[in-house]
């Protein structure tokens, strides 16, 4: 099946069987009745044609949805672009740190349960935590561990790092792409080598020291990987079969998981350009190959629609289509920013100028300062293939952009906003 809305023709073309999961989807409605332009919407399938004509990107596929009702919703260019198999709508992304949101949401469910606190240490639920020690920059006491001063020692922390750090990224982690120390001692120690669970992955990270005292900066990091085996020692679960009974399956989220087996899914999988299709100098993963580790920062594969309906809950106050995910109280402070003063660290701080961050994304703090279109309150996140997401809750908007071009992620990130809210002419509606 394929559906597809074309910007500027206003009009649903339906290719094949209409499926019973996508009719009940969302809905649609006329760009004009929620407030676009249809000539101004026709400006993105252009560009992003364009873009595939010049090589810049294999395929890609776009939903803007408003008052849950969805205005635009197009597919360019190509699934595989080496077999020339056009771009379908129920294409498969690999969607790398837009699983993090899905992953925020399912530890925020054992919140509401009572079985989880954000104030609790993670050593709580991990014991391996409960001996981390911080790289220290300096050394200032000579009889401490890691050499004479003025080296690098291992110190212990100011406070042991709690499950609110993991959600907003100041537990003190890093990423192994990054260039601290504690980045190179990811890749010296093999942290990512071999077939692994969650709790190896956990006993891993845990032996090796933070990078920054907790809550002290924002840094980007395997944070929400260790937030997912969280999940499964509160939940008694693995993280998929959690996330699948209590987020994927009430919310129709059909073709979203971690690993895509299913034959009939294997051939509906999106592909990079051989010019475009590393991540951090690494291929692709291939997500046909079922692996133990279910990472819930940076694991999953889904849809469009899929994604849509996502963010459509959450816009809707945790409830889609009569299942209540999470409270309204609760998608509020998710949404809240939660750094206040915290600063980032040296690595790049990647939510952007005048943005704060929440538990699962970023989260815009006022109208100006960003150098895109965007209002205050508007939260979102991307993935390191390209994709991206964002909900408006002032103007009851929600966009997702499915893509496989690494390189193209910055670019796409500030184009799509700016030209989205161009085609918004009446935000009132």
């Amino acid at each position: 099946m394929r559906y597809m809305m074309r910007a500027g023709l206003g009009v649903l073309l339906v290719l094949g069987f209409i499926g019973s999961a996508l009719a009940q989807e969302l809905g649609y409605a006329e760009p004009e009745e929620l407030g676009f332009s249809k000539d101004r919407l026709a400006r993105i399938t252009d560009t992003l044609k364009a873009d595939v004509d010049h090589h810049v990107i294999p395929g890609a596929a776009l939903i803007i949805a408003r008052h849950g009702k969805i205005a635009y919703f197009d597919t360019v260019g190509w699934l595989d672009p080496d077999k020339k198999i056009p771009m379908p709508s129920d294409g498969i992304f690999r969607l790398f740190s837009m699983s993090k949101a899905i992953t925020s949401v399912a530890a925020m469910i054992l919140v509401e349960e009572g079985k989880l606190f954000l104030n609790d240490p993670i050593a709580k639920y991990l014991p391996q935590f409960g001996h981390v020690k911080v790289l220290s920059a300096t050394k200032a006491d000579p009889h401490a561990v890691g050499g004479d001063t003025g080296n690098p020692a291992l110190v212990a922390p100011n406070r042991p790092p709690t499950i609110q750090d993991l959600l907003r990224h100041t537990a003190g982690l890093t990423y192994g792409f990054w260039g601290d120390p504690v980045a190179k001692m990811y890749r010296d120690n093999g942290l990512f080598g071999g077939d692994y669970d969650n709790a190896e992955f956990v006993t891993r990270i845990a032996k090796l020291p933070l990078a920054f005292q907790p809550g002290t900066v924002w840094n980007y990091s395997n944070g929400t990987d260790v937030l997912g085996r969280v999940v499964e020692v509160v939940s008694g679960k693995s993280l998929y079969r959690f996330e699948k009974e209590n987020i994927l399956d009430p919310l129709g989220m059909t073709d979203t998981g971690f690993y895509v087996t299913d034959p009939a899914k294997k051939i509906r999988i999106a592909q990079g350009l051989d010019t475009d299709s590393k991540v951090f100098g690494f291929p692709l993963f291939n997500p046909t190959i079922a692996g133990k580790w279910e990472a819930g920062g940076q694991g999953m594969e889904g849809t469009a629609i899929d994604y849509a309906r996502f963010l459509q809950m959450l816009l809707y106050g945790g409830k889609l289509d009569g299942h209540r995910i999470l409270s309204p109280e609760t998608v509020k402070l998710m949404t809240a920013d939660h750094l206040g003063k915290i600063g980032p660290s040296t690595n790049l701080y990647l939510p952007g100028p005048g943005t704060g961050f929440g538990l699962g994304f970023a989260v815009r703090r006022s109208e100006g300062v960003a150098t895109i279109a965007g209002s205050p309150g508007n939260y979102f996140w991307g993935g390191a293939a390209g994709t991206q997401f964002w909900n408006d809750p002032k103007l009851d908007m929600l966009v997702v952009f499915m893509v496989q071009a690494p390189n193209q992620g910055p670019h796409y990130a500030a184009l799509l906003p700016n030209m989205v809210y161009a085609a918004l002419t009446e935000p009132e509606k």
